[in-house]
């Protein structure tokens, strides 16, 4: 048959001819199979497609020019040709609807088969509305609402004509140092599992093709987190079962919750650059989980198997990566420029790469793009549900409980609004930018709400203000490192003399927006520039400090947590972040927010985390020779799942079901949480595990439950978990996952330190 050009009801003809000369389903509508796998169509459009076409599904260009105008360049001229000639199956950095528009037209209506593109964009933690940092958001431990501000920034992403976000990133992080903690949920593998499923729901929803969805992309799969050094991109040394027990489970976790995409890493482990290894590609992912969505790669990263010394050139690159399983080469040219050739000379079977397009058709079909390549182009929808008030107080709501009550010696917070004497000192204090955050998509710079406007917002009167110090000298951006003040300290003496006047001073510190995230490791996690100075200054003269700090990483306090009274960790808490503290300092919000990334107490103590081995030496402060640091606590300063509140609670009355369990039955544990305060408040119980005996050495405790619950004063409620076979396997010597029959610890608490606990046993 004969396709006309440039039409692309030409495919869907196709498609049904094709379908209605095979087995296909009488009784399915829209030419759409029974289930959502799409074979028939598939296999349809396959059979249309040259060699160049398939390879170019596999192809995703940078948005490098204007596509509502003329190519800029010869490059911009090169890729709209290729569009042109369907060499190109998806575009990221391409937003608003007039420009996904204009480049969905060229490819539908003016190459052969009218295939649509897929659209991508980095939408980490909101797309104009914006969200605390991931790091930050989990740090409410509420996965309601982290579904929820998945779902606005979906909402607002679809409005715009982009159809895929990379994100939800499940890397495992322990080392404060790593820029990228910014952007995870934290050193724990439970935790990380239970936001990123949360996060898929936000994004997907429970119909990929809705208009208000758009497809989820797991990253970077795998080891990125555990980079040596806390360097970004750096090499990674772990075995097998620390990459399975460690690293994978969010990843399982985001598989079987029938996420779109998966993103590979930079990082080596083991010697193998993760784009280039079929052991995480096509083993575990494609083979053991049975995964069914396609692989991207990360920016250049198929190229920069050259750089690792593991392919030879972009040729070698682009045969390894797509034997390995990554399916679309994000921004490398390895696949456009050399898959072809490889399967002219036999390097590579042209079934890999027809296994890699049906994968990609199958996410377009999903999202519905082969219905309407048109569907998320609609200009009203796109004023209607952006940077909407509905979302900006959904982005509050969020913020208020994200943020972690470190320290609150004599109830010093929650101040009251009558108040007087107040001041607020600090490079971050009117910085509207900074809580932004980084990776912030659209959202216009300086367009927070800044802590100082929150607080006058919440007295309705102004504030005496002094930033004391400049954080930051000249232009912080994306692409450009901060560079600190560290000798212009002319500020401090009017901030001190204001301090002098003043009965408490909010005293604003931290990280700028531009000091994590991608390529911001630091050898140094204390407070940079003069704000140390800033603050033993004003310490001098005014000991009623409320130390607010706004950061992406853990920080070096231990200057700090033994003079300062109020310590609050604030992250950057996005689009109504001085709001939302203000909700909190001012008492209209009791905070509940736990840590989801141990503190340490100085940075030679990182990579830190709270489910450590025992070591054959464990702790003894008796003597030296025991597994520690000399000059600082083996303990955290402070320690995963740790937060306070404005009221307090009492943990009684552990109890077991029974004590010991098979396979085909489970325990239940349960606890009494009282609110011994004054103020109904939230509490987050967290239930630990250990295996005391295991085929291989296992942590002291792993969490393995939590719950979020609100207590009025005075109420007691208890909260119950259930302990099955499946909470206590790990990947064992065997190499496989299992329950081993053995004694176990089950621990109850507020945080990983502060719990109760009881023993059980598993017999198998």
């Amino acid at each position: 048959m004969t396709l006309k050009k440039s039409s692309f009801l030409g495919i869907l003809l196709a498609i049904f001819c094709l379908n209605s000369c095979s087995d296909f389903n009488s009784e399915s509508t829209d030419n759409q199979s029974s289930s959502d796998d799409y074979t028939h169509e598939i296999d349809s459009i396959i059979s249309l497609m040259t060699l160049k076409e398939k390879i170019g599904q596999l192809v995703q260009y940078n948005g490098s020019w204007d596509l509502t105008g003329p190519p800029s360049d010869m490059g911009s001229q090169q890729k709209l040709e290729k569009i042109k000639k369907g060499e190109v199956g998806s575009m990221l950095n391409v937003l608003s609807v007039k420009a996904t528009r204009e480049a969905q037209k060229v490819a539908v209506e003016h190459s052969r088969l009218g295939i649509p593109l897929i659209f991508g964009y980095d939408v980490i933690h909101g797309y104009k509305t914006m969200f605390p940092i991931p790091l930050g958001e989990a740090a409410s431990w509420d996965l309601k609402l982290m579904e929820e501000s998945a779902r606005i920034s979906a909402v607002e992403t679809a409005a715009s004509g982009v159809h895929w976000t990379f994100a939800p990133m499940l890397d495992v992080s322990r080392d404060a140092r790593w820029g990228r903690i910014m952007e995870g949920a934290g050193e724990d593998p439970y935790l990380t599992s239970q936001v990123g499923v949360a996060k898929i729901k936000g994004y997907q929803g429970n119909d990929l093709s809705n208009e208000f969805t758009i497809a989820a992309c797991a990253k970077h799969f795998a080891g990125y987190g555990f980079g040596e050094a806390g360097r970004d991109y750096n090499t990674v040394n772990i075995g097998i079962r620390e990459l399975q027990n460690s690293i994978l489970p969010p990843f399982k976790a985001a598989a079987d919750a029938e996420v779109a995409t998966f993103m590979n890493a930079f990082n080596d482990i083991d010697g193998i650059p993760a784009t280039g290894s079929k052991m995480l590609q096509r083993e575990i992912l494609k083979g053991n989980w049975n995964w069914d969505g396609f692989v991207v790669s990360d920016w250049g990263s198929i190229s920069e198997m050259q750089e690792h010394g593991f392919a030879k050139d972009l040729n070698h690159a682009a045969e390894i990566a797509i034997h390995a399983g990554s399916d679309m080469d994000m921004e490398s040219y390895a696949y456009e420029d050399h898959l072809e050739s490889l399967i002219k000379n036999d390097k590579v079977d042209v079934a890999y790469i027809e296994d890699a397009v049906r994968r990609v058709l199958r996410i377009k079909f999903r999202l519905g793009l082969f219905d309407d390549p048109y569907k998320y182009c609609n200009e009203e929808r796109e004023k209607e549900n952006i940077y909407t008030d509905a979302h900006l107080e959904s982005s509050r709501n969020i913020a208020k409980r994200s943020i972690v009550l470190l320290k609150n010696s004599n109830h010093l917070l929650p101040l009251k609004k009558e108040i007087n004497g107040l001041a607020v000192i600090g490079p971050l204090g009117d910085d509207k930018d900074s809580p932004i955050g980084n990776w912030r998509a659209q959202g216009e710079s300086n367009s927070a709400v800044s802590f100082l406007e929150g607080v006058e917002n919440a007295l309705n009167a102004k504030v005496p203000f002094q930033k004391g110090v400049e954080l930051s000298i000249g232009k912080r951006n994306f692409l450009e490192a901060s560079t600190f003040n560290t000798t212009d300290a002319s500020g401090i003496p009017a901030a001190v003399d204001l301090a002098k006047k003043s009965k408490v001073v909010l005293l604003v510190v931290g990280e700028d927006a531009f000091q994590s995230g991608e390529g911001r490791s630091q050898a140094s996690i204390s407070l940079a520039g003069l704000q140390h100075q800033l603050i033993e200054e004003i310490y001098k003269v005014n000991k009623n400090i409320v130390l607010v700090l706004m950061n992406g990483r853990p920080l070096d306090l231990s200057l700090y947590v033994d003079r300062i009274p109020v310590i609050l960790e604030t992250w950057h808490l996005g689009s109504e972040a001085g709001n939302a503290i203000a909700d909190v300092i001012f008492g209209d919000y009791n905070p509940s927010g736990k840590l989801p990334v141990s503190f340490p107490h100085a940075v030679g103590q990182e990579p830190f985390y709270y489910n450590q081995k025992n070591t054959g030496r464990p702790s003894n402060d008796s003597h030296v020779t025991y597994s520690h640091h000399n000059d600082v606590p083996k303990q955290a300063l402070f320690p995963f799942g740790y937060g306070l509140s404005y009221t307090t609670f009492e943990y009684d009355n552990l109890k077991l079901s029974h004590d010991v369990f098979d396979s085909s039955s489970s325990i239940s544990v349960s606890v009494d949480i009282k609110n011994t305060g004054d103020r109904a408040g939230e509490e987050v119980i967290q239930l630990y595990i250990r295996d005391m005996v295991g085929s291989i050495t296992r942590p002291i405790k792993e969490l393995k439950g939590f719950e979020k619950i609100n207590i009025a004063s005075g109420e007691t409620q208890t909260v119950s978990f259930t302990i099955d076979e499946e909470m206590i396997e790990f990947y064992t010597v065997n190499n496989k996952w299992e329950a081993e029959s053995g004694e176990f610890k089950v621990f109850v608490g507020s945080n990983s330190e502060d719990l109760l606990e009881s023993t059980f046993t598993f017999k198998n």
